[in-house]
């Protein structure tokens, strides 16, 4: 105990003296950068009425703030300019410019800061093979018929995992407890912003109601529901569970199979695992009582449901597919369709071979800007389509990779009865993700905020896992009246 906390304090000791050397560099760098903006403005005073260009400067302090105090700021930056992007906020527009700012230097900064970290860690095989799955989506990109905008989003893929491999590890190794606690809070912070969206104001924030079983099945149920089995007090714990009744009740609004699925398989599999079937009974008891109210306060909202589990297609009004899968069987089918004609490399890295769908699949498909994709309804058919299946082997044993880390997570969990490892929440996400994008595909779509915290968590999990050979591996964190504080079990040994 005492080697575990020597060790954090010299953690902390070595972080602060990089963080000091960082902001030694950056001091000159910056008062140089301030010299040449009063000679620019001088120069050319016209300029400085422009909002834009008053706009990029102001981007570019947030940045240089942000990079100078990494550790704290730079991960919720990055996270707020890509919800804000995605969002109907105002000046969503502004931040779809901005999260590739804040992603490039992330990525580029938070690489560095870490290869020079005391802290630093090894890169391992997954990182190794994600390096491999951004040169095979290049050489696919090379092959599209839009090479250009195929290039730019194999290029955001990679900024992603070189973010993933290097930023988010400063954000979190070596402090994960402060880490989780922040993360637990903008959790809620998000459930009860939403919930005042939807039901006190009536704006729907994210848009489609997709979107927002997507951000809270995916994100705000697999923490909030870690965080309140392993909250310290009773008080603490209520106002979790009441977070994650809150959860509860957005998802019934948003009407998302695939969301509510994927919630219901992190609730089942976590309570199981983790031995706690009384939870599992008891959120079971809750979701029917709720349920019953609603169908005598709100019967029509009931019945959608029911008919959208049983064969109604959700949010593809006018079309006239059956079945509980009849929303996405046309375009499963459309994308089949498309890796028959280009089965070995693929249409490109986010693009997809319109050709002669274009005609009947242009009033209800989803597109970008550039008219070259369109909806899949499954993010591993999508990539089969964009990758061919010589291009999306190095993708396929990624995933598999995170299956096997998450099994051996929950593995370790079984059989000690500890929920209190780092490892764990990002395996609860890990698995929501991986429910989910059998039916949305976002889970190679960069400029998703979901693709983003999605991949920052696999990555994070590689290192904090219970069988990690790495820095924090071990580390768990032990119950005390009002805090957790780290220590370091026995990876396998019964607690």
């Amino acid at each position: 105990m005492g080697g575990g906390i020597g060790k954090g304090r010299g953690i902390r000791v070595c972080g602060d003296k990089m963080r000091d050397r960082v902001q030694l560099v950056l001091f000159p760098v910056g008062l140089i950068a301030v010299l040449g903006l009063f000679l620019w403005v001088e120069h050319s005073p016209a300029l400085f009425a422009n909002a834009k260009y008053l706009g990029a400067i102001l981007a570019l302090q947030v940045v240089v703030v942000g990079l100078t105090h990494f550790e704290e700021m730079f991960f919720p930056l990055l996270m707020g300019s890509f919800l804000w992007a995605g969002s109907l906020l105002p000046f969503y527009g502004i931040g779809m410019s901005l999260r590739w700012l804040f992603l490039a230097a992330g990525a580029l900064g938070g690489f560095i800061i870490w290869v020079k970290s005391p802290r630093a860690q090894h890169f391992t095989a997954f990182h190794l093979l994600a390096l491999f799955c951004v040169a095979s989506a290049l050489v696919s990109a090379l092959v599209s018929e839009v090479p250009k905008t195929a290039v730019l989003k194999v290029a955001s893929l990679f900024l992603m995992f070189l973010y993933a491999s290097g930023g988010a590890r400063v954000s979190v190794v070596g402090r994960e407890q402060k880490f989780l606690r922040h993360l637990v809070l903008a959790c809620e912070l998000l459930v009860y912003v939403s919930a005042v969206c939807y039901f006190g104001l009536g704006f729907e924030v994210f848009g489609n109601p997709n979107a927002l079983g997507a951000i809270i099945s995916i994100a705000a149920v697999p923490i909030l529901l870690w965080a309140a089995i392993v909250a310290e007090t009773r008080g603490l714990r209520q106002r979790r569970f009441f977070s994650l009744a809150l959860c509860g009740i957005l998802l019934y609004a948003a009407n998302s199979r695939a969301s509510i699925l994927a919630a219901v398989v992190v609730v089942i599999l976590f309570t199981v695992g983790l031995r706690r079937q009384r939870v599992l009974f008891q959120c079971a008891f809750v979701s029917v009582f709720f349920l019953t109210v609603m169908a005598v306060v709100n019967p029509s909202h009931v019945d959608e449901l029911v008919s959208s589990l049983t064969g109604r297609v959700l949010y593809k009004e006018g079309d006239t597919h059956s079945g509980v899968f009849g929303s996405r069987l046309s375009p499963w089918n459309e994308t089949l369709s498309v890796v028959k004609r280009h089965p070995w490399f693929g249409s490109g890295f986010g693009t997809s071979d319109l050709g002669e769908f274009r005609p009947q699949f242009s009033e209800s498909a989803v597109y970008t800007k550039e008219g070259t994709n369109r909806e899949h309804g499954n993010s591993y058919l999508a990539l089969a389509e964009y990758m061919g299946l010589f291009g999306c082997v190095p993708f396929v044993i990624l995933v598999l990779m995170i299956v096997r880390v998450v099994v051996r997570t929950f593995d370790w969990m079984r059989r000690t009865g500890n929920a209190l490892q780092p490892g764990i929440p990002f395996a609860l996400v890990a698995i929501a993700g991986l429910v989910h994008a059998c039916f949305e595909d976002w889970l190679f779509a960069v400029g998703s905020y979901l693709c983003i915290f999605f991949w920052v968590s696999i990555f994070v999990l590689m290192d904090v896992r219970p069988d990690s050979e790495a820095l924090s591996s071990t580390v768990t964190f032990q119950r005390r009246p009002g805090l957790m504080t780290s220590t370091a079990p026995a990876a396998h040994s019964p607690r």
